[in-house]
């Protein structure tokens, strides 16, 4: 056994490209998953398949010398712990796995001198591009990307001033959605629960619900500004929207933990969901449909959008004149039962 294992891994490029009936250079590219695309499909296989029979193995590490690339890429998320993250993290790590890159996760909360901390670490590791889901709208992180050089794309959030790429959802198509369910269900007085406005997501998704109301001759029978995207300021939000408009019949959330949140706030006045007041949220986070009353949402495509946020940067660590790009992904209206017809 010994003796086999020792055989498989002496194994050359030449001797695969030899089996396969090629060149070396071809046998190359085809076990590249970044260069593999160069060839036709049938070559890929053939290679792989002469590969996998003599149990050759690419060494990534020389690879990495050759091209003066770490083959790493750093991710930064504000909170780890938010399942928003999860499946944008999922696409991240598919596409850039197939590409034959690893990823280094760096959770850096909300604090900017935190957050440039592990930003430095991460550039003293040599990576080789940066997916930031962590921007807000005038970010000094993206600042420093742009002095260092670093690839960069930011995911979910962007930034004003749409100086490097990024992948988003369309925030305003979302709150229309979300609007126009309600007024079909016959809502009149419908309030906001709005996000943080230095983050793209609190301040396009509140531009969008008014200007959703705005298109059928309405204003928000009021609006709240949570302090962060999480479930207690959702509730302290909702108690002071429940003040400011006593006969609102519905509440657009500006994404699930603060629709989570002011289920809770109703809870507190006696009131119930939906019976009292129908409730959306954004995002349709993994088990909002397994609270009590499912939550009717917003659904984000987080998966694509990890996957679209790490193609982008691909193209960029391969060629650095690439323009930026902006993608803007379609959501779609979840309804479940936070939502009733008056």
């Amino acid at each position: 056994m010994a003796g086999r294992e020792r055989t498989k891994r002496d194994v050359t490029l030449k001797q695969v490209a030899k089996a396969a009936g090629v060149h070396s250079s071809t046998a190359s590219r085809a076990l590249d998953p970044s260069k593999r695309h160069m060839l036709g499909t049938e070559v890929v296989e053939r290679v792989t398949a002469a590969a996998t029979s003599l149990g050759y193995r690419r060494n990534s590490l020389a690879a990495s010398l050759r091209t003066q690339r770490s083959r790493l890429v750093g991710v930064l998320l504000p909170d780890l712990t938010n399942s928003v993250f999860s499946p944008i993290l999922g696409g991240v790590t598919e596409a850039l796995g197939e590409a034959d890159y690893s990823v280094v996760i760096a959770d850096v909360g909300t604090a900017g001198e935190h957050q440039l901390r592990l930003f430095n670490e991460l550039l003293a590791r040599r990576v080789d591009g940066l997916i930031l889901a962590t921007a807000s709208r005038s970010d000094p992180l993206v600042e420093r990307t742009l002095e260092s050089g670093v690839p960069t794309v930011l995911v979910n959030r962007a930034e004003s001033g749409n100086r490097v790429g990024s992948v988003v959802s369309d925030d305003s198509e979302g709150m229309r959605l979300a609007v126009e369910h309600l007024i079909d269900l016959g809502h009149r007085e419908i309030a906001h629960i709005a996000g943080p406005p230095h983050l793209s997501t609190g301040f396009l998704r509140r531009r969008g619900l008014e200007k959703s109301l705005s298109a059928h001759g309405l204003l928000p029978a009021a609006t709240t500004i949570a302090g962060a995207f999480s479930r207690e300021e959702g509730r302290l939000a909702c108690l002071a929207l429940l003040d400011k408009a006593p006969k609102a019949t519905a509440i657009v959330a500006a994404n699930d933990l603060l629709a989570m949140g002011a289920y809770e706030a109703l809870r507190e006045r006696g009131l119930n969901c939906p019976g009292d007041i129908s409730i959306v949220g954004h995002n349709d986070m993994p088990l909002v449909d397994m609270i009590a009353p499912p939550l009717t949402t917003v659904r984000i495509r987080h998966r694509t959008m990890g996957r679209e946020a790490a193609r982008l940067l691909l193209c960029q660590i391969e060629d650095a004149d690439t323009p930026v790009q902006s993608i803007v992904l379609m959501p779609e209206l979840i309804v479940r039962e936070s939502t009733r017809r008056l």
